[in-house]
């Protein structure tokens, strides 16, 4: 085998689709039971819920690009209406701003719908789910991955498309420079120390009411919420990121009761209803966060690919994912940029 794919979230899929349209030989392994790393969807009445990243913008021409490729349709975040303001005490207050998210773009059906128009694209013989790896070892026939569940593969050359702080904790026959793991385990990985809360609705009772769903809150649990219905007809929804730190959301029926009792303190009674409520808790899931991303991230990382990486292994192993992009490091852009920028140093 050519080139070993070790994760399949976005940037391992786009990886795998540029290796695929040049005839290359590879494989992709991906430890969960679904492919789209930090891309998840909830489904409701047949409609895709984000319970990962949602947004994408202007001046992501490779996002953009894809989308239409694949023809998927984005839409504008609603945007219209009142902004709700929560002080630290709790009192509300309304029209204290303008929706923070207005101008950026979704996907209809979710950012799901890019994932899985790329797993569409690949032969299924290319693709692995439940393929945890543990170890890697340097060969001299190339390199050599060894899942959780024992099974081996080898191939010319391996691509890292995770987390660098999850592909620190891979085992390495020999073991890679010092200063290398040392750089992976400093770089947090984006957005893995989040939970978000989904609620989901049979109606719009806060467009009705003259609110755009956008909040802002001191007092919490969420910090933010916005609207994240579908771009016509419902269900309807509003999601919020939570603000509790991860060691003080583990008990997550009082999680939902202090959810349900914010929703109705911003946006009204009918808010204490919804028909469904999910939660993802992105700090506690093993394949996408280390012990070291339960610290919060304050501001937005500098993400580059890491000097003490470039050309380990004598140029066999290789890192992807969007904590590696110079640009449109932590966006999903920049998932698509380090997996171009990874192409071009694989052996052709």
């Amino acid at each position: 085998m050519r080139t070993l794919i070790i994760g399949g979230g976005l940037s391992g899929l786009a990886l795998a689709e540029m290796l695929e349209a040049r005839g290359q030989d590879y494989l992709l392994l991906e430890a969960r039971a679904r492919f789209g790393g930090r891309i998840k969807i909830e489904h409701h009445d047949g409609v895709g819920f984000d319970m990962g990243p949602a947004w994408f913008w202007p001046g992501q021409p490779r996002l953009l690009a894809l989308t239409e490729r694949l023809g998927l349709e984005k839409f504008d975040q609603f945007s219209d209406g009142a902004l709700t303001f929560e002080d630290e005490n709790g009192r509300v207050q309304r029209d204290r701003g303008f929706a923070s998210m207005q101008g950026s773009w979704r996907l209809k059906d979710g950012l799901g719908a890019l994932t899985q128009g790329l797993v569409d694209r690949l032969p299924a013989a290319r693709l692995r789910l439940n393929a945890h790896v543990t170890q890697l070892a340097l060969t001299a026939k190339g390199a050599t991955a060894v899942t959780e569940g024992g099974e081996t593969f080898t191939a010319n050359q391996l691509v890292l498309a995770l987390p660098p702080r999850l592909a620190a904790e891979i085992g390495y026959t020999p073991a890679l420079p010092a200063d290398a793991i040392h750089a992976l385990k400093s770089v947090p990985t984006w957005m893995a120390g989040q939970a978000k809360a989904m609620a989901i609705y049979d109606r719009p009772f806060w467009r009705e009411a003259g609110l755009s769903g956008d909040a802002m809150s001191r007092f919490g649990p969420m910090v933010e919420v916005h609207d994240a219905s579908p771009a016509h007809g419902g269900p309807y929804a509003l999601f919020g990121f939570i603000g509790v730190p991860p060691e003080n959301r583990g008990e997550e029926t009082i999680l939902r009761q202090h959810l349900i009792s914010q929703l109705g303190r911003l946006f009204g009674a009918a808010a204490e209803n919804p028909v469904a409520l999910y939660i993802k808790d992105w700090a506690i899931d093993p394949h996408t966060a280390s012990a070291s991303d339960r610290k919060p991230i304050y501001a937005h990382p500098t993400y580059a690919m890491p000097q003490s990486m470039v050309g380990v292994w004598d140029g066999k192993l290789h890192l992807a994912g969007t904590e590696v992009a110079p640009q449109f490091g932590g966006y999903l852009e920049g998932a698509l940029e380090a997996a171009e920028n990874v192409l071009s140093t694989l052996d052709s």
